[in-house]
């Protein structure tokens, strides 16, 4: 069943089912923070009025752990007094509250220095129309129910091989929050989303054979979520297909990133690109547009306009409308992802990325239909397949890039064993020159798409 969302017109200020508060009612408020900033003297003002709930349910060995219920509210007033900006919130909704809190950014944007960049968006950049995305479906799901589901999920598990030992538990999920923001160059909008999930990570074996893997799905819309039993039983699958697992030697060779963690190096790639680390000079991506960064076979694109996707949104965290667009081109950066602050600093235009990306997905023009993780692996040869990452040694500056890594070790195409206690180390820049291919098994992880992804040589740093 397809519910309203607040991307419609006037009428969306019916009260939306599960919220507090109305369309109506957040417009009010934010009108009144806009008009008593323009009453204190403020040249320009941004405002957000939001509110989000949901329910969280976790289960661990068959019994009921936590229950827990959120709601949440919060208004935001942004000043500006000439170049001078000032920020300040409150969740207290009343018009005094609004008041004050609205003094309190004047009164920090009268001291604070001036910066030539800051400011609201040009008004050719502002949107206008704001599609409806069909980002809103809200989840009928009581205590009881989202019990009842994660328990399955976990029985599930335990009921995949008695190997099964043990279980760090199971989660259900439900949430859902609406916002309407508006500013003084002509912005108005907002719009209402839900995010759902389910999720167990069992344990296998027992003593110092004990391992532990996790699954879980994400979905916008709880019937679009994987089931329980399947959710449950491939989390299983995974632990059990890491027994017996066993360090290997220093050495160099191809590796294989899961699907998951192929979207962590497409984070990377993004951060490096983005307006904030580049205007900071804390990229080792500086100055890369136009130039070839990743083979010639390899294109990212930009599409904040998926019906339903997690990444996606009619208009940007400032009201800038937001577009499809080509970020790589036969491996070349064809474009950065800014704000409008970040813009003005490197002397560029926004495009629409204040907040963050919208829905990316990198491909490959040589990935064929049957190009599955199989043949992924018949494409490693022999070499790492990495589908657990630990540590967080990446060094955006130089591209540095080591971390702790669990997987299988694979000959001639085929698993031989599982390995743990190893180290993946190389440089992003080489890493992504050295992408050779990208498998058909896309996964979605939150705004990002991609397969797996085939990396000529990295080095390992196992038993010496």
């Amino acid at each position: 069943m397809n519910h309203p969302t607040l991307q419609s017109t006037p009428s969306s200020g019916d009260q939306l089912r599960g919220f507090s508060y109305s369309r109506n009612q957040f417009e009010e408020m934010v009108d009144k923070a806009l008009q008593h900033a323009s009453k204190l003297g403020a040249s320009d003002a941004a405002a957000e009025a939001s509110e989000g709930c949901g329910l969280s349910v976790s289960v661990r060995k068959g019994e009921l752990e936590n229950v827990e219920r959120n709601r949440d509210k919060s208004l935001g007033i942004t000043v500006y007094v000439g170049k001078r900006r000032g920020n300040a919130s409150t969740s207290d909704f009343s018009q005094q509250a609004i008041e004050r809190t609205v003094q309190a950014a004047f009164d920090i944007a009268k001291f604070t220095a001036e910066d030539s960049f800051a400011g609201l968006p040009d008004k050719g950049d502002i949107s206008s129309v704001h599609r409806d995305l069909d980002l809103f479906h809200p989840w009928d799901i009581d205590s009881e129910g989202a019990t009842e589901l994660a328990l399955r999920c976990e029985a599930a598990a335990f009921q995949t091989d008695s190997q099964i030992t043990n279980s760090e538990g199971a989660a259900v999920s439900a949430q859902q929050s609406h916002f309407f923001s508006a500013h003084t160059n002509g912005f108005r909008g907002g719009f209402a989303s839900s995010r759902h999930s389910l999720s167990v990570a069992p344990i296998a074996g027992e003593g110092d054979e004990m391992q532990r893997d996790s699954w879980y799905s994400s979905m916008r819309n709880a019937s679009d979520l994987a089931s329980a039993e399947r959710v449950g039983r491939y989390a299983a699958e995974r632990a059990l297909s890491r027994l017996h697992a066993r360090k290997i030697s220093t050495t160099t060779c191809p590796v294989l990133f899961e699907a998951p963690l192929a979207a962590g190096l497409m984070g990377h790639l993004v951060q490096a690109i983005s307006g904030g680390a580049l205007y900071r000079k804390s990229s080792f991506l500086m100055d890369s547009l136009g130039k070839q960064v990743l083979p010639k076979h390899i294109n990212m694109f930009e599409d904040p306009f998926v019906k339903g996707g997690k990444g996606s949104a009619p208009f940007d965290d400032e009201g800038v409308i937001t577009k499809s667009r080509q970020v790589i081109d036969g491996g070349k950066i064809q474009g950065y992802f800014l704000s409008t602050y970040s813009a003005r600093k490197l002397g560029m235009k926004t495009t629409g990325n204040a907040g963050g990306s919208h829905n990316l997905s990198l491909t490959s023009t040589s990935t064929l239909p049957e190009d599955d993780l199989q043949e992924m692996l018949r494409k490693l040869g022999t070499g790492l397949f990495v589908i657990e990452l630990m540590g967080q040694g990446v060094n955006s500056v130089t591209g540095d890039y080591s971390r702790g890594a669990s997987g299988f070790w694979v000959e001639r195409g085929e698993i031989a064993f599982p390995v743990q206690e190893i180290t993946i180390a190389g440089n992003l820049l080489d890493m992504y020159k050295g992408i050779q291919a990208v498998g058909a098994d896309a996964y979605n992880y939150g705004a990002k798409t991609v397969g797996s992804v085939l990396i000529n040589k990295m080095k390992i740093a196992g038993s010496s």
